[in-house]
């Protein structure tokens, strides 16, 4: 398994061939509205050559469902996408191509592709259909928390053992600080830990959350969960 870190909450997995994207914020659109929320890394436009397999959201928020990089996937038919969306996604994800798969993607909900199982998981954000999402492949499980609070109805949805967890640490917007998000790490029982969401709006330092078997990911580039 391959995971690329694309900024924020973006992710790539590559496995056996398949390609699965999920949550690519690759424009300056949040600036747009904010000007405070200018990206401070310039967009590698190299990941518009991929068209994956897979491409996945948690939820409505435009740092997630980016408006402008969002369609840039969604309107290509050079091959049929599966598109796994919550409910406040998927409504304005399925207006786009025809020719691609739009699942309803909710809480409990899996999907099968390739190599990858995929399953949606509670969060607790402001967008009342936020997702975590759960992905499989290899014999591993791999946990986005997608944005979230720390909250105890999420770990019952959880299995036992859990490769590495990628979460939030901004600690703004709804999304856990990097002091619960250790907690909430350790809770999960991980063997690693991936902290997201920093770096391309702020200037925090990821070091300084208080967990064990922390992975920093440098963004554009794999990250290496397994040693």
């Amino acid at each position: 398994m391959t995971i690329t870190w694309l900024g924020q909450a973006g992710l790539l997995f590559e496995e056996n061939g398949f390609t699965a994207m999920i949550d690519p914020y690759l424009s300056d659109s949040v600036a747009r509205l904010d000007a405070t929320k200018a990206r401070r890394v310039p967009v590698e436009e190299r990941f518009f050559e991929i068209t994956p397999d897979i491409l996945a959201f948690t939820h409505d928020h435009l740092d997630h469902y980016d408006t402008e990089t969002a369609p840039r996937f969604l309107e290509r038919t050079d091959k049929q996408m599966i598109v796994l969306a919550p409910t406040s996604v998927w409504e304005k994800a399925h207006t786009h191509a025809k020719c691609h798969n739009y699942v309803q993607f909710n809480p409990a909900t899996s999907w099968t592709e390739g190599p990858f199982r995929f399953t949606a998981v509670p969060a607790a954000h402001s967008d009342p259909y936020a997702i975590g999402i759960l992905v499989e492949a290899g014999g591993k499980c791999y946990y986005v928390t997608g944005d979230t609070l720390y909250n105890e109805a999420i770990f019952p949805f959880l299995p036992r053992e859990i490769e590495a967890v990628f979460l939030p640490i901004n600690g703004v917007g709804n999304n856990m600080n990097m002091w619960d998000a250790a907690r909430f790490a350790a809770r999960t029982g991980a063997k690693k830990v991936v902290p997201l969401h920093f770096g391309l709006f702020d200037s925090l330092d990821p070091a300084a959350m208080p967990c064990e078997d922390l992975v920093i990911p440098q963004i554009y580039k794999e990250i290496k969960i397994e040693e």
